[in-house]
């Protein structure tokens, strides 16, 4: 099968702890396999390589995105109206931008992306984000994603 390419391609360096959550889901692929099976996702292993993750389930026929883990540093409040919702249906706050552009690059090219959020003079902070695929049932079921904020000399 021949690797596409995306918008969202990892260029490296990318930031320490996605790095260290990328690392993560390559050492969780088994024999020859691309990604890990979503049952091997320990997100308990994971919380001490990066602060901020999400879990996006995914559904196919139509594509679509369901966020069922989002501690990326939103208000209880805000967490509360997009946890358990399909991401077509809900304004998404930063950092989250472009998420259902990235989610569905990534499913199409059944390997990790990152985006890189450089936000306008006006407000917001940088951030790069990371999702990356695991299996189940035949197809990709989960995206495993990461949030590293700001901006650094080696990034």
């Amino acid at each position: 099968m021949t690797k596409l390419t995306s918008p969202y391609s990892i260029v490296a360096p990318i930031p320490r702890q996605l790095d260290a959550v990328l690392s993560y889901w390559r050492e969780l692929r088994r024999g020859q396999a691309d990604m890990p099976f979503a049952d091997d996702v320990d997100l308990a292993a994971i919380r001490p390589l990066c602060r901020e993750l999400l879990v996006l389930d995914v559904f196919l026929l139509p594509e679509r995105f369901r966020l069922g883990i989002a501690d990326v540093g939103m208000p209880p409040e805000q967490r509360g109206g997009v946890l358990g919702r399909f991401i077509d249906e809900v304004e998404l706050p930063s950092p989250l931008d472009l998420l259902r552009s990235q989610c569905s690059a990534t499913l199409e090219c059944g390997q990790p992306t990152v985006y890189r959020h450089v936000p306008c003079a006006r407000s917001g902070e940088p951030y790069s984000r990371l999702l990356a695929p695991a299996w189940g049932e035949g197809q990709v079921r989960m995206l495993l994603g990461a949030v590293e904020r700001g901006r650094r000399d080696d990034d």
